[in-house]
């Protein structure tokens, strides 16, 4: 874990630190590192895991959307990652947008293996950073969750 994450809450560290790795692995092309970042990610508590990610996956929608998403936006994501990424698998990155967005509806339809979304978090984070750095994504997905907490 590098010095760039001691500002943030213990439990989110090594969410931020794998989450960099995998980026930095998909964009590098190097799929040890991948495969090593997303089994950190795995091996992770999937609720802060999954909040984070998500958080910082809806700022990005947000940001790439700022008047407001429709369905064709959703497709749209959906498409670029999995043509960028023809290894994303498209349904688990569905549920993962679906769940950024707050939209999720599990009844009945068991959740994708925890490698399964680590890897294609990976894959959907990369596509829609377009090359920013995750690290000030990630930091302003903190902040979100932290003012969330705090107005609850």
């Amino acid at each position: 874990m590098t010095d760039s994450w001691r500002h943030l809450p213990s439990p989110a560290r090594p969410v931020a630190a794998a989450t960099t790795a995998a980026v930095e692995a998909v964009r590098k092309g190097e799929p040890e590192a991948l495969d090593e970042a997303v089994n950190d990610l795995a091996a992770l508590d999937l609720t802060h895991t999954g909040l984070i990610l998500g958080t910082t996956v809806r700022l990005l929608l947000e940001d790439g959307h700022p008047d407001g998403l429709a369905a064709d936006d959703i497709r749209g994501v959906l498409a670029s990652c999995v043509r960028a990424h023809p290894e994303a698998h498209p349904q688990v990155v569905l549920w993962l947008l679906a769940g950024a967005l707050g939209v999720l509806d599990e009844d009945g339809v068991p959740a994708p293996r925890t490698d399964a979304l680590a890897r294609n978090a990976a894959l959907l984070l990369t596509d829609l950073l377009a090359g920013r750095d995750p690290a000030g994504w990630l930091t302003a997905a903190l902040a979100e969750i932290e003012r969330a907490q705090l107005n609850d």
